[in-house]
């Protein structure tokens, strides 16, 4: 299974070599692909010094910070273009262990259309977040899936891996949203195309070093769009329910 591992990244100069080092060796088949946007730190620099010497690695360089949203479509193209079979999605600052790629890898190839690293199933936990950010996470995610009919526990995670067949049944040029917002509306379009998706238990760890790139704006978004979403479901379903019923 021809696999490409996407890194997003945005000032992530004391992360990024560990990643990377934990990446290559837990998965030693895979590429990788790191996307920054705009850094203004040595981000850039430490990753062209890894692709000098890592044939496995590529990186694409953005003048802009277009967002998460747009890192991972970009990538997600660039794989179907060039034929991978699977796509990874993984944070640059350490909250996702490459450890548990193998496991994620196997489910992929066993015929598991998105497998998802979760925090919200037993077995998974978060470790270093302050008590606050651990409740709106949780309650995004309840909300998420009571509006929008998802059985998915963990649908603003960061960590998965999609096949590429996957990515294509859901349209890529349809999605618009960032963050938060880009994780829910995956999910939300991998339901609606009947993909498999399977999540399996992770420790999430919060950064060590770095920046959040989470703020308010991703957070009202993620909100804005999945309360349309579900909206805009439930006046189909009553348009359609009133068609049968003429008919």
């Amino acid at each position: 299974m021809r696999t490409l591992v996407v890194v997003p990244t945005h000032n992530e100069a004391d992360n990024i070599a560990a990643l990377l080092d934990g990446v290559l060796a837990s998965a030693p088949d895979a590429d990788v692909l790191v996307v920054d946007d705009a850094s203004t730190d040595k981000t850039r620099e430490i990753v062209r010094e890894w692709c000098a010497r890592e044939t496995r690695l590529r990186l694409v360089e953005r003048d802009e910070k277009l967002g998460l949203g747009s890192a991972y479509a970009h990538a997600f193209t660039m794989a179907m273009d060039e034929g991978y079979d699977a796509v990874v999605e993984i944070d640059a600052d350490l909250s996702h262990d490459p450890v548990v790629l193998p496991m994620m890898l196997g489910l992929a190839e066993s015929g598991i259309d998105v497998v998802i690293g979760s925090r919200y199933v037993p077995g998974g936990s978060v470790v270093g977040w302050p008590h606050r950010r651990t409740w709106l996470s949780r309650w995004g995610n309840r909300y998420a899936a009571i509006a929008l009919g998802l059985a998915i526990n963990d649908a603003t995670a960061g960590y998965r891996v999609y096949r590429t067949d996957t990515l294509r049944a859901i349209d890529l040029g349809e999605v618009r949203s960032e963050g938060y917002g880009f994780q829910v509306e995956m999910t939300y379009r991998a339901v609606a195309a009947g993909c498999s998706i399977v999540e399996i238990p992770i420790t999430f760890r919060d950064r060590v070093a770095g920046s959040s790139k989470m703020n308010g704006n991703i957070v009202r978004e993620a909100f804005a769009l999945v309360t349309w979403w579900a909206i805009r479901d439930a006046v189909t379903l009553r348009r359609r329910r009133r068609a049968y019923n003429v008919d």
